[in-house]
């Protein structure tokens, strides 16, 4: 178990800093674009459970080998000749919501690209045709209830400050990258109701933040999803945010926090969970202590220029990006996802 005071650092630095910033949609450059979640949800589609040949691991891909140290049982490693090779192996194991975890730059990491960048630059390319649409882990402000949003912002601004300052625009170049694709971005929006709850949390903001984006993705990612098996359309609804709220297997204390279960449960298990971790955010701290691939990735003695992808079970996996030989300005400001 996790001290209280580990899990309250863990709550807050995966709170994206995007987060009640009353910014415009990167789904429309206009306010009266429609989005696909404005139209009424379809009736819930049976959808068929995975065979054993659908769940069966896809062939890897030239190039990619097993990583050279000694894993848990319970974990697999392999090592790609790029990150979009890892991808094209994830997409091939054919999910119906692709669930894409990070760990958010911290301030102090300007120097390293972080995750969201790199998933912008090297593996978003792989999602078109084959995406309908990417729903990030970023708040629209409602203009009905400004007060509130304020509020909001202001409470949250500490989380805030502890993130790298283009975290946001990082999210809002991925939105314009995935819509110039073909694949609709999404931002979370909620209630007034919603933030007038989080204004009056107080000292509670955090947690009860964190269980809002859960509610908020869940709803609206089983929405898209139900869209498309009504339209038979056969694409694949990703959403992108911090990487606890997509766990299939999340710890019972951080279980309020994550929608993996039950999306995966609505898809008959075509959900994936990939988490994209950035090697030098990574420190012999608790928190990362703790993680089923730890152990593995600070054992390894291989080269560290390709990305690993790690498999935890089943459809559960964990890309390390090849490192960029970059090291944090600020070291004692990272050390936990």
């Amino acid at each position: 178990m996790r001290s209280s005071s580990s899990l309250l650092a863990l709550l807050a630095l995966l709170l994206v800093s995007a987060c009640t910033r009353p910014s415009p949609s990167p789904a429309s450059s206009s306010p009266s674009a429609a989005s696909s979640l404005d139209v009424p949800v379809p009736v819930p589609v049976p959808v068929p459970a995975l065979s054993r040949s659908d769940s069966a691991s896809p062939a890897l891909p030239a190039g990619a080998a097993s990583c050279a140290t000694t894993s848990p049982a319970t974990l697999t490693c392999t090592r790609f000749p790029s990150n979009e090779e890892a991808f094209r192996y994830i997409l091939a194991h054919d999910p119906a919501i692709l669930a894409i975890g990070e760990a958010h730059a911290q301030k102090g990491t300007e120097a390293i690209t972080s995750a969201t960048k790199r998933f912008t630059d090297s593996m978003v390319s792989l999602l078109e045709n084959r995406a309908s649409d990417l729903l990030v882990e970023a708040w629209a402000g409602d203009p009905k209830c400004q007060k509130e949003v304020k509020q909001v912002a202001s409470a949250q601004k500490p989380v805030q400050q502890a993130q790298a300052q283009q975290n946001p625009n990082e999210y809002v170049a991925l939105g314009t990258r995935a819509k110039a694709l073909g694949v609709q971005p999404h931002l979370l929006r909620p209630s007034c109701d919603d933030y007038a709850s989080l204004a009056d949390a107080g000292a509670d903001i955090v947690t009860q933040s964190l269980g809002l984006i859960k509610r908020l993705t869940q709803s609206d990612a089983t929405a898209l999803f139900q869209r498309n098996v009504a339209a038979k359309n056969g694409k694949v609804v990703v959403t992108y945010g911090g990487a606890m709220h997509n766990d299939l297997a999340p710890a019972e204390s951080l279980r309020q926090y994550s929608f993996g279960p039950e999306l995966s449960a609505a898809t008959a298990g075509r959900y994936v969970e990939l988490d994209l971790i950035v090697p030098e955010y990574v420190k012999a701290t608790e928190i990362w202590q703790k993680l089923p691939w730890y152990a593995a990735f600070s054992a390894d003695t291989g080269p560290k220029d390709k990305p690993r992808l790690y498999r935890l079970a089943g459809r559960s996996f964990v890309l390390i990006f090849a490192s960029s030989g970059a090291s944090p300005a600020a070291p004692a400001a990272v050390g936990t996802p």
